[in-house]
């Protein structure tokens, strides 16, 4: 069972909670600032205070649910640890102001009570109207969305699976290393690794070792990145002397990979809007040993830089600026972060950056448009459009592009053939979106 936290660390907890719920930053940035700021943490006692945050915002409405009349970090916080982590009054005594004692047993007798299904949310009052979104810690309006397009028990399976912690992921750097030696290496510094179950560059370790100083990482021959995100650069399969982009590069990780893939030859643009971002990828780059890769820091989609390669690429990946919310395993704030009207400004900007990357892509050369979303609109509703507005590109089978590289992905049979759908309760991957295209030459 675990321990209740020391006081002052409890205390800790409820100051960083309180400065992650504003939702002025993303929780990760939040926190960030916070440790450095209280810098006597301990590598122990900052894992404690983010374990507890993320856990309380991917549980967020059904604890405020249970703490109502009264939500607020510290209420919050004693409900998890006593509903999520089994802890009673007695062995949170320490912690506890007059009269939340009998909270604690009145929450743990609540949640028990609604484990057995003998009790339930209520729909009523200040956390809205949908009880189900309450038991599935959504906002009602996630809920909807997902309701209409996976049904009840796939909707209740697929939220399960993002309310629970991501496995850590590597990506072997193939100019550098073999994914076995890797694991082997790893295993005797005492990291247990297993091979991905569908890329073949991936690592899975069991749990969360650090790694910033390990050699393997420090000499750039593994990157941390989900096996989902592996996925979308293997769909690209750019080749040796091709010209690439990667339309929306950020922090680089897919752009790495394709550059890999390219074996460092060949032309490969890393196009961001963002200087920071970009400088971001500048270490890790060092660190890869490649040496065809180009950022450029661009305006916008209609930069005079891009309109230059009109019509001169072999293959374009866009992974499109969207609501995130296939990485809520990783980013469990977005759940609350976003809503409706930000979808829909971002369904504008994700149209608009497929058409302009559509033009760099020249006749037989591949188009891949890509999400981390869950939500059909930024998905396939995007794609469609795209399609019926450009009559000279047509879907490219995925199963067979995953299959000329050894992968067999479940599930792709109930895809439309140009498409990929990647769930975490299906894939145990963070959710991705695939689209692939090809140019017809007129």
């Amino acid at each position: 069972m675990t321990h209740a936290p020391a006081p002052a660390l409890f205390q800790h907890a409820i100051a960083a909670l309180t400065e992650v719920l504003r939702l002025n930053h993303p929780a990760d940035a939040a926190l960030s600032r916070y440790f450095r700021e209280h810098k006597q943490l301990g590598h122990r006692d900052r894992g404690f205070v983010a374990e507890a945050v993320f856990a309380i915002l991917r549980h967020k409405r059904s604890l405020e649910a249970l703490v109502l009349p009264q939500v607020n970090a510290r209420r919050l916080l004693l409900a998890h640890l006593a509903c999520h982590q089994g802890l009673d009054a007695k062995a949170l005594e320490a912690l506890l102001r007059h009269g939340e004692a009998e909270l604690v047993e009145h929450l743990q007798q609540r949640w028990a009570a609604i484990g057995r299904g003998e009790d339930h949310f209520d729909p009523s009052g200040p956390l809205g109207l949908s009880a189900p979104a309450i038991a599935l810690d959504l906002p009602d309006w996630l809920y909807q969305r997902l309701l209409a397009q996976y049904g009840a028990e796939e909707t209740q399976a697929l939220v399960a699976a993002l309310n629970r912690p991501a496995p850590l992921d590597l990506r072997v750097n193939s100019l550098k290393a073999e994914r076995n030696a890797v694991a082997a290496q790893l295993a005797k510094d005492g990291i247990a690794a297993t091979p991905t179950p569908y890329s073949p560059l991936g690592l899975r370790l069991a749990g969360k070792p650090a790694l910033s100083r390990n050699p393997l990482f420090m000499d750039g021959a593994v990157e941390v990145q989900d096996e989902g995100s592996q996925l979308l650069g293997l769909l690209l399969a750019p080749k040796r002397g091709e010209m690439v982009a990667d339309f929306c590069a950020g922090a680089g990780g897919k752009t790495l990979l394709l550059g890999a893939l390219m074996r460092s030859t060949g032309r490969l643009y890393a196009f961001d809007v963002s200087e920071k971002r970009l400088n971001n990828l500048k270490p890790r780059l060092a660190r890869s040993g490649l040496s065809n890769v180009h950022p450029v820091r661009i305006e916008s989609e209609n930069d005079a830089r891009i309109k230059r390669l009109a019509g001169k690429l072999d293959r374009v990946l866009v992974d499109a600026p969207c609501s995130g919310l296939g990485t809520l395993r990783r980013n469990p704030d977005l759940k609350w972060r976003q809503d409706e009207k930000s979808v829909a400004e971002l369904n504008a900007k994700q149209t608009a950056i497929l058409n302009s990357a559509a033009r760099l892509v020249k006749a037989g050369g591949r188009l891949v448009y890509a999400t981390c979303s869950l939500l059909q609109e930024e998905n396939g509703a995007v794609a469609d459009a795209f399609l019926a507005a450009h009559p000279d590109f047509v879907a490219v089978p995925v199963a067979d592009i995953l299959a000329a590289q050894g992968i067999e992905l479940p599930g792709l049979e109930a895809m439309p053939a140009g498409r990929l759908a990647l769930l975490p309760h299906r894939h145990d991957s963070d959710a991705f979106f695939a689209a692939v295209f090809e140019r017809q030459a007129k």
